[in-house]
């Protein structure tokens, strides 16, 4: 089971980890008046400050003194990729030493974050390398956030995200208390200020804590990664999966509790899932409802030994499903020459890889 962080003895905390109030009583504390707090969280969150020198309208002696009493984050860049597509991946250090990445990908007009929940992965999908090496910790929910930060400072000074989706490694619902806080935080106009509808939360299906998902009070698009139409098939490819039906169950429920579409991620798998047998059971269950299923062709992981079926063939699974009226896509792949796409992510920042062509 992933630990919660808890911080180092002495250490500075970060502006992005304090509530309104912590951050108000701090700036008292060092003799200014509670509304320099505001204006630090502008800084911090939406003007992207890299210091306290940047803070152009507080006073010299306030950016001073909090150079002693705060950080502006509390990870930092340990290394950078970016792909010929233009999707770019940061290797972030945490302030315990830890490290997780994190990826913007740009499609059009649309400038996406992928952001990462835990250090590692609990789940172990076969075909996933965040799980290879476990799962470390939980993220706290100004480490989840500050991904968006840091992504966004790659972005031209009149371009913002446009969209954050948490798919990079771990499993959200499995730190639904961090995330719910970061969701806020990103949602905040004091704050990041990005409409929840925006943003969508990916889970490997956890039907009690998606029922949960939908208390939070925000709009937000729900993912579930499903890759797979029946329960033998599931579980080999998610180790412990609740069975389809709850899964299902419980994402119609989400639907239905807070009227946002729901998207079911569908890893193709070379003579595991891939069948048009299985496309024709999966829009079976799902029966006619409302919502899109989203096919990725499988990503290469070094060590694992899958593959992605042959384009013609993603493409023959895609049309099974839409002649039987579900709504599906297939997704293009960006950043895997830089093992920035789907079930690529880990702990570390590998050397890169060569641009293999499609099947």
């Amino acid at each position: 089971m992933a630990q919660q962080r808890s911080a180092r003895p002495g250490s500075t905390p970060s502006v992005t980890s304090l509530g309104d109030a912590e951050l108000a009583a701090t700036v008292t504390r060092l003799g200014h008046p509670p509304y320099r707090a505001r204006q630090i969280q502008s800084w911090v969150w939406q003007k992207r400050a890299t210091g306290f020198d940047d803070m152009t309208d507080l006073p010299v002696e306030l950016r001073q003194t909090l150079k002693e009493a705060l950080r502006p984050l509390g990870s930092h860049v340990m290394a950078q990729k970016q792909s010929p597509d233009g999707t770019t991946k940061l290797l972030l250090e945490l302030e315990d030493g830890e490290r997780v990445e994190t990826v913007l990908i740009p499609e059009g007009e649309r400038r996406t974050a992928c952001l990462s929940t835990q250090v590692g992965c609990p789940v172990a999908c076969i075909f996933c390398a965040s799980g290879l090496d476990g799962v470390l910790r939980n993220l706290t929910a100004a480490e989840i956030a500050e991904q968006a930060l840091h992504l966004e400072r790659l972005l031209p000074g009149n371009e913002r995200l446009t969209n954050i989706v948490v798919m990079g490694s771990g499993e959200p619902l499995l730190n639904e208390k961090n995330l719910g806080q970061a969701l806020h935080w990103l949602n905040d106009a004091k704050r990041f200020g990005l409409g929840a509808r925006r943003i969508t939360v990916s889970t490997v299906g956890l039907p009690e804590k998606m029922r949960r998902l939908s208390e939070l009070g925000l709009q937000i698009e729900l993912a579930v990664s499903l890759h797979a139409p029946t329960d033998e098939i599931r579980k080999r490819i998610v180790p412990g999966a609740r069975p389809v039906g709850e899964v299902l169950d419980a994402a119609f429920a989400y639907r239905d509790a807070t009227g946002r579409e729901v998207t079911f991620e569908y890893v193709l798998l070379e003579s595991i899932n891939d069948g048009l047998d299985h496309a024709e059971e999966l829009a079976r269950r799902l029966g006619g409802r409302p919502c899109l299923v989203n096919l990725i062709p499988h990503n290469p992981v070094p060590g694992v030994d899958l593959r992605a079926p042959a384009g013609p063939h993603c493409e023959r699974f895609l049309d099974v499903l839409l002649s039987r009226g579900v709504r599906a896509t297939l997704r293009r792949t960006k950043g895997q020459p830089i093992e920035a796409a789907c079930g690529q992510l880990r702990r570390i920042m590998r050397p890169p890889v060569p641009v293999q062509d499609p099947p």
